[in-house]
């Protein structure tokens, strides 16, 4: 989206970032490498019918149900990443509640200052140096506006070939559907295919991201909304054979320039929208490039103007509810790459002091797992999601979108059925809190805060005071 970039730190806040280590020791993660295997970048498109994916669950009993024995695919670990950039750095007191949230992917430089500027070698290894040690994969951003293949392929042959970094993920250009009549959808599809021959010509093993347009619809409504399914549609035509995961981006919120932020009700029944978001993005790449690729977001916040202070702005506690619903239905469908927007500023995790309220998002899902497992909700408010961890440890995470509490029975079904559950609560008064383990059997009535997120930790070990 068209944005300004907010600094924040100063240069001397930069000078102290290389001249210090991590501020605390690295967690232990419990996602596992890679669950899913990304399609060779020689592959083929094919006619050949494809396979179905899962469908969304189905419900087997009222309320809210999760079937401990009913797997429903890997979890992509690369689902809980952020946006990066040359004016985005972390102060040293912001550096330990990055590390605790487990970030797990970083887009450099991204936005519009990597469209319009050159990078340089100094601050990509300052920026890659730091990703790492926030144990976050670097995707590197180049320059199509402005810039050429040559450089392009320049910039993979240092970082790769002659430092040896080996950076997976590289995205071609930044939003190219907003230049204008002045660069139309050949050219941009024209250019990015030279880039990509550059660049893969210089390291074959890289993976490549496109095509990075500012919005996408499930369903578009008129003629502004249907031009970014043809920029999508034109590029997967051309680019198809190359492109080895399709990216866009996703700002609900305002409609336009002149509408103001959206009431926390509309807010946060936005969220549904990624249980179509996703589907009709992956129909479109089987539809126009004939095979399974994966999908990202690449930027995705609720709102495209920023703000602070409001009831829905970007550092609100309803921001953070809806993303945490809406990452939930990300992972339930098989998203391979999200990255909020941004690590830090108007649209961050954190200002340079303190996190914002949807840091904790990410502080309750590093408790989820690696492996989705069947769940339903028949409540229109309230949605679950459930996952088992690497230790074979299931866990159900209940976000509830109403401004009341509800209460809900919880079942679970099949498998050995857990007796106790540790709990994690994000509300208003718990900033992603463990609280007081409950007992739990087959079918459980349960109360659920308003506006929050309870994750249970299951086991079957009995309740110790």
């Amino acid at each position: 989206m068209i944005r300004k970039w907010s600094a924040a730190s100063t240069w001397l806040s930069i000078l102290l970032l290389i001249l210090t280590g991590c501020g605390v020791g690295a967690p232990v993660i419990t996602q596992a490498p890679m669950p899913m295997a990304l399609p060779s970048q020689t592959a083929t498109p094919t006619a050949t019918p494809l396979p179905t994916f899962t469908p969304l669950p189905t419900q087997a009993a009222a309320g809210l149900y999760v079937d401990l024995s009913a797997p429903a695919g890997g979890i992509s670990p690369l689902v809980y990443g952020s946006n990066y950039g040359p004016l985005l750095f972390v102060p040293l007191q912001m550096r330990p509640f990055v590390e605790d949230a487990r970030l797990t992917v970083l887009r450099y430089p991204g936005g519009n200052w990597g469209e319009g500027s050159d990078m340089d070698e100094w601050n990509l290894d300052q920026f890659i140096a730091t990703a790492r040690q926030f144990g976050a994969e670097a995707n590197i951003h180049v320059r199509l506006r402005g810039g050429t293949a040559e450089q392009a392929a320049e910039w993979v042959r240092l970082l790769n070939i002659e430092k040896g970094y080996n950076i997976r993920f590289w995205t071609i250009g930044n939003e190219p559907n907003l230049v204008g009549e002045e660069y139309p959808v050949e050219q941009f599809n024209r250019e990015w295919r030279q880039w990509a021959e550059a660049m893969r010509a210089v390291d074959p093993t890289i993976l490549l991201i496109g095509p990075e347009t500012n919005q996408f619809f499930a369903n578009p409504g008129n003629t502004y909304e249907q031009s970014f399914t043809d920029w999508v549609i034109e590029f997967l035509k051309v680019n198809g054979d190359l492109v080895d995961i399709v990216s866009f981006h996703r700002y609900p919120f305002p409609k336009s320039a002149h509408s103001g932020p959206p009431t926390p009700e509309k807010l946060l029944a936005n969220s549904e929208e990624w249980d179509a978001l996703i589907p009709a993005m992956r129909a479109l790449v089987r539809q126009y490039a004939g095979r399974d690729l994966p999908i990202a977001v690449t930027e995705a916040n609720s709102n495209w103007m920023g703000g602070n202070n409001g009831e829905t702005t970007p550092d609100s506690h309803a921001n953070a509810i809806w993303w945490g619903d809406s990452l939930g239905r990300m992972i339930r469908q098989g998203t391979y790459m999200v990255n909020q927007f941004a690590i830090i500023g108007d649209w961050g995790l954190m200002d340079n002091y303190e996190p914002y309220p949807i840091y904790y998002v990410y502080m309750m899902y590093k408790h989820f797992g690696v492996e989705r497992l069947q769940a339903a909700s028949d409540l229109p408010d309230v949605s679950i999601f459930a996952a088992r961890r690497t230790d074979g440890i299931p866990t159900v995470l209940v976000v509830n979108r109403a401004s009341q509490a509800r209460t809900a029975t919880l079942t679970l079904a099949h498998g050995e059925t857990p007796n106790r559950a540790e709990t994690w609560l994000f509300d208003r008064e718990h900033a992603a809190v463990s609280m007081p383990p409950v007992q739990l059997d087959t079918v459980n009535r349960l109360e659920f805060p308003p506006q929050s997120m309870t994750l249970f930790v299951l086991c079957n070990c009995g309740i110790h005071p």
